[in-house]
């Protein structure tokens, strides 16, 4: 438990960040999720229109650390590389 005004304060932001991540990482997979749902439909062109949008998404949050980078590139691989199916 915070005992300081400084300690207590401190366990105010983080609280604070951490629900703001989470909203954020929530938002992140919801766009996956719709790409997703656009691949299994099977319509390319509503698919690669939602992963337009869900690209800059995961890239923000990649940056910004809400996910790591790595997995923010492997995410974005994997849809364009399975939208990219849809088309063959």
């Amino acid at each position: 438990m915070a005992n300081s005004a400084s300690s207590k304060k401190r366990a105010r932001q983080q609280e604070k960040r951490r629900r703001h991540n989470a909203s954020q990482r929530s938002m992140v997979r919801t766009f996956i999720k719709k790409v997703n749902a656009k691949i299994e439909g099977g319509n390319y062109d509503e698919a690669q229109a939602a992963l337009l949008a869900a690209q800059p998404i995961i890239d923000s949050m990649g940056n910004k650390g809400i996910i790591a980078k790595n997995l923010a590139a492997r995410t974005k691989s994997r849809l364009n590389a399975r939208v990219k199916a849809l088309k063959a």
